[in-house]
């Protein structure tokens, strides 16, 4: 298949992101914004300490090329990268809040939400085109979130809100292709550590004490923030957003089947039909590829 690394890429994040649930339900005790507090500041802390010590000659090398460019072109891309944290930050709280006080299955619906608003953003904005094959599958997408938020409209408010902060967050870093993705992806953690620091004396509780609570959060900021990110990022260098959008269907579909068998959630048969239609989706809209079927004309 031609770019697999990407799609590969992409498949290992969001499928990672989908077992998040794993290592956010032992912090449940927690207050969601102490949880966000902690990971930010360590994300930006280890990513800080990785550039220092051997990503120095990176660091030249961009700052060099911004310097480079027109001032029009810096403000754009230092507005477009602050925009990018202040999205990442507002999907974080959202998500851990509504995972741990609303629903598993509530968080699995934003990310089926999200490949939908992203596919949408990317031919308006991006223009990226799509084949009449891609948006059946977009159609299929919006039928099962539909079916999704038939019984519960509270959850797809909810699920839309995270969905939405992480389309936009995707379409944004289409425009970072020409600097290196862990620097880009460290500026943007040291943004949010810089957004939330104002508001940690006096919305965070007590200093954790529990050795239970520090070890999950260095997985949370390595496994399920830092790698994930970068694959992604590295995923959306080689494939279009639209694309990178629709495999994100994984993580929610991995969530879902983790909510019943893990959670004991109770799952319905309109949820199981709904999940299908969406996976069934994904296969639809990756069907050239996976399929290697004669290219189709996009519209």
């Amino acid at each position: 298949m031609k770019n697999l690394k990407y799609y590969l890429a992409a498949i290992f994040a969001f499928a990672t992101w989908g077992t998040f649930s794993l290592v956010l339900k032992p912090l449940h005790s927690y207050a969601s914004l102490d949880i966000l507090f902690y990971r930010v500041f360590s994300c930006a802390l280890i990513m800080s300490v990785v550039t220092l010590l051997f990503r120095r000659g990176k660091l030249k090398e961009n700052l060099k090329y911004f310097k480079s460019i027109s001032q029009k072109s810096k403000y754009k891309i230092i507005g477009l990268n602050v925009v990018s944290s202040i999205l990442l930050t507002g999907n974080w709280f959202s998500f851990i809040y509504v995972m741990n006080h609303i629903s598993v299955r509530a968080t699995s619906v934003a990310y089926l939400v999200c490949p939908i608003i992203t596919t949408i953003l990317a031919f308006f904005i991006l223009r990226e085109k799509l084949t009449k094959l891609q948006w059946l599958s977009v159609f299929l997408s919006g039928v099962g979130c539909i079916l999704l938020s038939y019984s519960n409209l509270l959850d797809m408010v909810y699920s839309s809100l995270i969905g939405s902060t992480y389309a936009c967050y995707l379409i944004i870093q289409s425009t970072n292709s020409k600097f290196d993705k862990f620097l880009i992806l460290n500026f943007h953690m040291i943004l949010a550590a810089l957004i939330l620091l104002p508001f940690f004396p006096s919305y965070s509780g007590a200093v954790p004490t529990d050795f239970k609570f520090y070890f999950y959060i260095e997985i949370i900021a390595v496994m399920y923030t830092i790698v994930p990110l970068l694959l992604n990022l590295y995923a959306l260098s080689g494939i279009a957003s639209s694309k990178v959008g629709m495999i994100l269907n994984i993580n929610p579909i991995i969530a879902f089947i983790l909510a019943g068998a893990v959670y004991h959630e109770a799952l319905e048969g309109l949820q199981i039909l709904s999940y299908a239609i969406i996976f069934l989706a994904v296969i639809i809209f990756n069907a050239k590829e996976i399929f290697r079927l004669k290219p189709e004309r996009a519209v």
